[in-house]
């Protein structure tokens, strides 16, 4: 069974005689595979207690078997049932709000007419007082058209915008950036590049997310190519420099050095393409890379143009044939393709100190308890196990730090840049097998990282 987990959990309601040892509701929790958070007595009189019951569970199907056993508990009424993140996503998770209360006409004449004109003749001017003047200065633009959402593929637009929502939630909580969800109903290149640059004014950063490849990279290149503004497409570098940054630690507890490391990379996509290229930037000189048809090389019959790039800058060995041949002897293993792919047999035949990162999600390229049985470090993208790469860590810090310094791109040296700061926000005394890269809620990293992009980055 998959693991429990809080974005499962569920709240039930229960009526029960006053009477009742509530340790039977945990028991028969418990047995059902559940796991019991907290235990509320909501209203009580003589005869009967109100509960409720908070239970993590492993998804849906699973909360349905929970609740039936709690039913079969003699004497107990299941009143209610509640979905806790539903519950959390009822009508949104953000919202926007004025900087100042509109006490009085005063108020009104400044924030709004007759007093707004001045502020607009002001940006006529100069338009760079757009950034001073208006909310375009801390504001960008996270920008989806549904095609690769999570785990979940091409669901359109409008189931993207939940994801969306969460994502300017975490803009705000760690950055303190204003971000808004921009879902668009096209899933046509031109169309996209033309919306986002016809809406591009009023930001000061673009996030593309969830746009699947190959057409993420022409979006990402053209729009970078006419915007005065960064353009970050999150699947691919917000990945890449948390790949970096935990590689780098995990280098350092196993005694390896970048430059001279054997890594595997399996996956070509977005996400695998941006982790090859900031590897590389940073000093990585021997991967290899592998998809669905095997080893990318120049020699490989009806190599996809996308990969062109790749088979010239990698595979310096000429390794051929498939993800097993390439294993043996690799230091590092980096999955961001699809589920079980490799067992314990080949991170055995892999270097001794070996590092693997699987992290294909929901269920990674090897289940980490049997990758740690030969493998010295393991990371996941997963949050119920250590080591979890997760882009929470990179993309509030690097947009707070290319806002601040008024960038109006992004290069490899700020990416990598970021990547150093969330390495080093790890101290010598914490790095270990399993913290090689610091938590979302680390008290500094978003700061670091802020402080490190701001510093590499180009002002305008």
């Amino acid at each position: 069974m998959t693991s429990v987990s809080i974005s499962n959990s569920i709240v039930v309601r229960l009526m029960l005689p006053a009477a009742s040892p509530v340790s039977d509701l945990t028991t028969a929790v418990e047995q059902a595979g559940g796991q019991v958070t907290a235990l509320d007595v909501s209203s009580s009189s003589h005869d009967v207690l109100q509960v409720d019951l908070t239970i993590s569970s492993s998804g849906p199907e699973h909360a349905g078997r929970l609740v039936d056993a709690l039913k079969a508990i003699d004497d107990i009424e299941v009143s209610k049932v509640s979905d806790r993140t539903f519950l959390m996503h009822l009508g949104g998770v953000i919202e926007t709000k004025s900087k100042h209360a509109l006490r009085n006409r005063d108020d009104l004449s400044m924030v709004y007419t007759p007093g707004v004109a001045r502020i607009c003749q002001a940006i006529v001017e100069d338009p760079e007082d757009a950034r001073r003047l208006t909310i375009k200065r801390n504001s960008v633009a996270v920008v989806t058209d549904g095609s690769a959402v999570l785990g979940l593929g091409n669901i359109g637009p409008k189931a993207a915008l939940p994801v969306m929502e969460g994502k300017a939630a975490l803009f705000k909580s760690f950055a303190g950036i204003d971000a808004w969800p921009l879902c668009l109903d096209t899933q046509d290149v031109e169309q996209i590049i033309e919306t986002v640059a016809a809406i591009s004014p009023g930001f000061a950063g673009i996030n593309l997310e969830d746009i699947s490849a190959p057409r993420c990279f022409e979006i990402e290149q053209r729009l970078r190519e006419r915007l005065d503004i960064p353009v970050f497409h999150d699947d691919q570098h917000g990945t890449a420099v948390v790949v970096l940054a935990a590689l780098r630690n995990a280098l350092r507890v196993v005694g390896k050095q970048l430059p001279t490391a054997r890594i595997v990379l399996v996956g070509a996509g977005a996400a695998g393409t941006a982790v090859l290229k900031v590897l590389l930037h940073a000093g990585a000189t021997d991967v290899v890379v592998c998809d669905v048809a095997g080893v990318v090389s120049t020699g490989r019959p009806g190599l996809h143009e996308s990969l062109v790039w790749t088979a010239e800058h990698t595979n310096p060995r000429d390794v051929t044939g498939g993800l097993r041949d390439a294993l043996p002897g690799a230091d590092v293993f980096v999955g961001v393709s699809a589920p079980n792919l490799i067992d314990a047999s080949d991170v055995e035949s892999m270097a001794d100190d070996a590092i693997v990162f699987a992290l294909a999600n929901p269920d990674p390229e090897i289940e980490p308890a049997i990758a740690r049985r030969h493998a010295a470090v393991v990371a996941t993208g997963r949050s119920d196990h250590p080591n979890q790469i997760n882009n929470v860590l990179a993309f509030p810090g690097i947009f707070r730090g290319l806002l601040d310094s008024r960038s109006r791109g992004i290069g490899m040296d700020v990416l990598t840049a970021a990547a150093d700061a969330i390495a080093d926000s790890v101290s010598a005394d914490e790095l270990g097998p399993n913290y090689i890269i610091p938590s979302v809620f680390h008290a500094e990293v978003h700061q670091k990282v802020a402080a490190a992009v701001e510093a590499a980055g180009t002002p305008s």
